[in-house]
């Protein structure tokens, strides 16, 4: 991964902290969430009619981004469904860093992506970093949020290898992102149920220029991750795009909330993580 495609990976990840923060800190993150995502989807169908580039030039990139939806939906669904049922440390670091482990195999296996000891060591320190940050010993995780943890862990890897199929067969990225929000949203509504609609409205009555904010920080964050998803393999950049976990960290400390030293030390491992896998 050459210097200039890590930083992308990094401000993306950046990015997704921020929009990620936005949803866990409101009253009702979940319709919150929903929100934010119906902003987000908004702002790519607006990016993508100013496109001049032809959307889809191959019938297959359609398929993918479809493909890409419903892993974002699925992703979305399974991660409220785990946190419902368990605390967040365990879920998060179960999706985050078990995505790694579907996508570097599919990735290497049928992408051609290479996987050298720089990168493989990489990729171990942040997983190391993702646990330390993220798990509490005092949190208990039950069978049932760690399974849905699981699902998540499969449709972030799913979601990461249908765009970069999609980009491999000349998808225009804002086209990409705003198909794929749109087959993921209605997901979303299904699994948070009849109510869906009516309280992600509330949230942006409540808080509109707070959840445009989160709109428009995912909206970017996706398409500076497409971007650098086109120019290096799904695994890297899946990878590299966890130091989010850091800027997490930056954002709790800016919020008020006290970091413990095992937190401190999963950030830290997680950035020399990302500086192995950037070369």
């Amino acid at each position: 991964m050459s210097d200039h495609v890590a930083v992308m990976v990094v401000f993306s990840a950046l990015l997704h902290a921020i929009w990620n923060a936005i949803v866990k800190r409101d009253q009702q993150p979940r319709a919150a969430g929903l929100a934010v995502l119906g902003v987000a989807t908004v702002l790519a169908v607006a990016f993508a009619v100013f496109s001049s580039q032809v959307a889809f030039p191959e019938t297959r990139a359609i398929m993918w981004a479809v493909g890409a939806g419903a892993f974002e939906g699925g992703y979305f669904a399974a991660l409220g469904l785990a946190l419902a049922r368990g605390p967040l440390g365990p879920a998060y670091t179960v999706a985050r860093g078990g995505a790694m482990l579907v996508t570097w195999p599919i990735s290497v296996a049928f992408l051609g992506e290479s996987f050298p000891w720089a990168a493989r060591a990489g990729a171990f320190l942040i997983a190391l970093g993702l646990a330390l940050t993220a798990l509490n010993p005092r949190e208990r995780a039950t069978a049932a949020g760690l399974g849905w943890a699981a699902l998540g862990a499969v449709c972030i890897g799913g979601y990461h290898v249908c765009y970069k199929l999609a980009l491999e067969a000349r998808a225009e990225p804002a086209v990409l992102f705003a198909l794929a929000l749109a087959c993921a949203l209605p997901i979303n509504a299904v699994f948070l149920g009849s109510r869906a609609w009516r309280e992600s409205l509330a949230a942006l009555r409540r808080k509109p220029l707070t959840i445009a904010a989160g709109g428009a920080s995912c909206t970017a964050s996706f398409l500076v991750f497409l971007k650098a998803l086109s120019l290096s393999g799904a695994g890297a950049v899946l990878t590299l795009r966890n130091t989010s976990v850091l800027f997490a960290q930056v954002l709790a400390v800016w919020a008020g909330e006290r970091v413990s030293g095992r937190a401190l030390s999963g950030a830290l491992l997680v950035v020399g993580g990302a500086v192995l896998l950037a070369h």
